[in-house]
């Protein structure tokens, strides 16, 4: 295996992808009645959950701009930030693509719910938004660090400015990045912030990664941070709010979701970090390489993609818990493995449409 390898990062990604799968199996296909926020499994269930999506975004802010700020030292950035751009577009184009209604279309039945914002377009769309800062920041590193921190900051602080917003006068395809009025699942704020404080923790990585002690330092620093941002936070928030007499602070701590989660992420990393040499297998290490294949293999089978035929309209929320817990289970095994041996449509399209792209840029 190659030292210079942050198997973590395929780590996370691959406990971020099976806590996915089993979340929207179960969420999907549960019977509500089971749904009891009182009862403590769920309650565990649902926090878990809940944290899911943070350290995915997360996760993928890191990895990018790891590689990007890598292709750097070899002086290929250019040819990363292209890369870069496509994958952005690439990753928006399936989101879209797997809730198009086809068989819906073909019988004249048109319906923009198809519109809606979901993981892959965020992650899309933030990808690009950390080139452009990078592109900003003239390609220096320190920078380019400060200003994916502060990004992410202000963007979670401001939470309340537009947690209700619904921008009716442009394109419902643009107010859907920015509200979830239409049924969005994810919006372009704050869930960017998260790939920003992905990147910034990148540029940290980047720089220190081999030096000596380092994966001590971080892995404590992870775990100091983290038990700060879920325990303290919103004091924290209080406390600077009363000091400059601020209600936007008040707010943000009165829903301090956003800085507790990043707390979570954090202890996350520093988990999977310090045990990286346990959790290092080459089974788990490929299915943290093979996120898009399956979310979008899950997708399918789940929600119906492109048919309409899919699990949740199949069985529905049926299922007792004794049915749901083994269902999920061979649910995880059956869409990793059908995108280990069976799914090459990801690496198809990405593939050819780097080729178009680049064609188009040598007739421009």
């Amino acid at each position: 295996m190659d030292i210079n390898r942050l198997y973590f990062i395929d780590i996370v990604r691959a406990f971020a992808i099976l806590m996915m799968l089993q979340g929207h199996f179960i969420d999907t296909l549960l019977d509500t009645s089971y749904r009891d926020l009182n009862h403590p499994i769920f309650i565990i269930w649902s926090y878990f959950r809940g944290i899911t999506a943070p350290t995915f975004f997360t996760i993928s802010g890191l990895i990018f701009t790891y590689l990007l700020l890598k292709a750097k030292e070899k002086g290929l950035e250019k040819q990363r930030m292209v890369k870069g751009i496509t994958r952005g577009f690439f990753l928006i184009g399936i989101g879209y693509l797997l809730r198009i209604p086809f068989f819906g279309w073909l019988a004249g039945k048109f319906d923009p719910y198809f519109l809606i914002i979901d993981v892959l377009q965020i992650i899309g769309l933030s990808l690009i938004l950390i080139i452009c800062f990078y592109f900003i920041c003239n390609k220096k590193t320190i920078l380019f660090s400060i200003v994916t921190l502060l990004f992410g900051f202000t963007i979670f602080i401001t939470e309340p400015l537009y947690r209700n917003l619904n921008l009716t006068s442009i394109p419902i395809f643009l107010n859907n990045y920015v509200s979830k009025t239409n049924g969005s699942v994810f919006t372009i704020i704050p869930w960017s912030g998260y790939v920003c404080f992905g990147a910034f923790l990148a540029t940290i990585f980047n720089k220190n990664v081999f030096k000596k002690s380092f994966k001590k330092i971080i892995i404590t620093s992870f775990t100091i941070f983290g038990g700060i941002l879920i325990f303290y936070s919103s004091d924290i928030l209080v406390y600077f709010s009363k000091l400059f007499r601020n209600q936007l602070l008040m707010d943000s701590a009165s829903y301090n979701y956003l800085f507790t989660r990043l707390g979570n992420v954090l202890l996350i990393f520093s988990f999977f970090y310090g045990l990286e040499k346990y959790f290092k297998k080459p089974l788990i290490l490929k299915v943290g390489q093979q996120t898009l294949s399956i979310y979008v293999i899950h997708f399918i089978i789940i929600y119906g993609s492109f048919t309409g035929y899919g699990l949740n309209s199949i069985i529905g929320k049926n299922l007792t818990p004794m049915q749901a817990i083994p269902g999920a289970i061979l649910f995880l095994v059956t869409v990793c493995l059908l995108s280990f041996y069976y799914a090459k449509t990801n690496t198809f399209l990405y593939l050819n449409l780097r080729k178009l792209f680049h064609k188009l840029k040598l007739k421009a």
